[in-house]
């Protein structure tokens, strides 16, 4: 319960590297309590959410210490002016012209009846934008690594934009098929870049956690 990854600490903030597997913040049922919040509470008392990562993602992941750096951070996240990375492994060969970053922005919208899930909606989708650049492929897997950059925050943006223009993740049973999803033992996407202005000395500052994939 209080396995804890700690990438930094101040008394502003912490970032945290969160293994897959585990929830960012508890969700029902007492099952569902041991989370990456609740074992940052153990070692920093004043530890605040800001963001989440998918409970099947990996990487960083920063909290603030107290309702100032909060307010702070919340306000830099809803400004987008948080940078966020992320690695993922997905299916098929992709052809890119080059190294330069592609844009995919296609609305997305909540897949009532299948909840959790999210679907592409073109009339009641939320605005979303996800860049993308081509880093390697395996000829051998016939899959693709991929650098993502979010511009939106929506849940499950990555994952849904991936399977939209038909290179799912490899890992993903809740977007991927069946055949895709056998690929490997976990989710193939890790958060691996943040960098942000810190709240009290204003300075821009990088953190950097390589996939462990």
């Amino acid at each position: 319960m209080t396995e804890l990854d700690v990438i930094y600490e101040d008394n502003t903030l912490v970032v945290l590297n969160k293994p897959a597997g585990l929830l960012s913040v508890p969700g029902r049922g007492e099952d569902k309590q041991d989370c990456l919040s609740s074992r940052a509470l153990w070692h920093y008392p004043d530890a605040l959410v800001v963001h989440r990562l998918d409970m099947a993602t990996s990487g960083l992941l920063v909290m603030a210490r107290g309702a100032a750096a909060q307010r702070s951070l919340n306000d830099a996240f809803a400004a987008r002016t948080v940078l966020k990375r992320y690695e993922a492994v997905v299916d098929g060969l992709i052809q890119a012209p080059d190294s330069a970053w592609q844009l995919i922005d296609l609305p997305i919208f909540l897949d009532w009846p299948n909840r959790p899930r999210r679907i592409i909606e073109p009339v009641h989708g939320k605005p979303s934008s996800t860049r993308w650049q081509l880093r390697s492929t395996n000829l051998t897997l016939g899959s693709s690594r991929l650098a993502l950059e979010p511009v939106t925050g929506r849940s499950h943006q990555l994952r849904v934009h991936l399977q939209a223009i038909g290179h799912p993740i490899l890992g993903d049973v809740l977007y991927a098929p069946p055949r895709v999803a056998a690929l490997s033992n976990r989710l193939l996407l890790h958060a691996c870049a943040l960098e942000f202005i810190h709240p009290a000395s204003r300075e821009n500052i990088r953190f950097v956690s390589p996939a462990p994939f």
